[in-house]
């Protein structure tokens, strides 16, 4: 499943301005909702329920905060540089600035799987990484985020 398939242009934040984990979640949670219509709190509440199992902080700077809702019927993801570096609790322990959030239908089991890896490994790709890192503006870290993966295209 491409990164295209997932993201649209309109749903990436090229410098959100955040200085915690929840405030992260919760304008990441905001701008789902514009997006897709559903309830801010059904998405706020969804994302941080999850939260609470482990951190979706998973490493090398990276956070992909997820959750399945009900009365949901596609996958959705947006995709946030942070302005700067925030604690989110991750594995390594290293502060995060990549947050990737991902939606889906209550129903889609290993659709959502999928997507998470596919997600996992667009961004912990070092290459990809690096670019996100230095892109400045939506349509360049679009681009670099629905590029096919030279490692491993899929």
């Amino acid at each position: 499943m491409p990164l295209a398939d997932l993201v649209a242009q309109n749903a990436i934040l090229p410098a959100l301005k955040v200085n915690s984990k929840k405030q992260a979640i919760q304008e990441l949670a905001a701008r789902a909702a514009e997006l897709t219509g559903l309830p801010e709190r059904d998405v706020f509440e969804t994302l941080l329920q999850r939260e609470r199992l482990g951190s979706t902080g998973v490493g090398a700077g990276i956070a992909i905060p997820h959750g399945k809702l009900p009365k949901f019927d596609r996958l959705f993801g947006l995709f946030a540089r942070l302005d700067r570096p925030i604690d989110f609790d991750a594995l390594d322990g290293e502060p995060v600035d990549l947050a990737f959030l991902l939606l889906a239908p209550e129903t889609a089991g290993a659709d959502h799987l999928k997507a998470l890896a596919r997600v996992a490994r667009v961004l912990r790709d070092p290459a990809t990484a690096q670019k996100l890192r230095a892109s400045r503006d939506a349509t360049a870290l679009h681009a670099v985020l629905t590029q096919p993966l030279a490692s491993n295209a899929a």
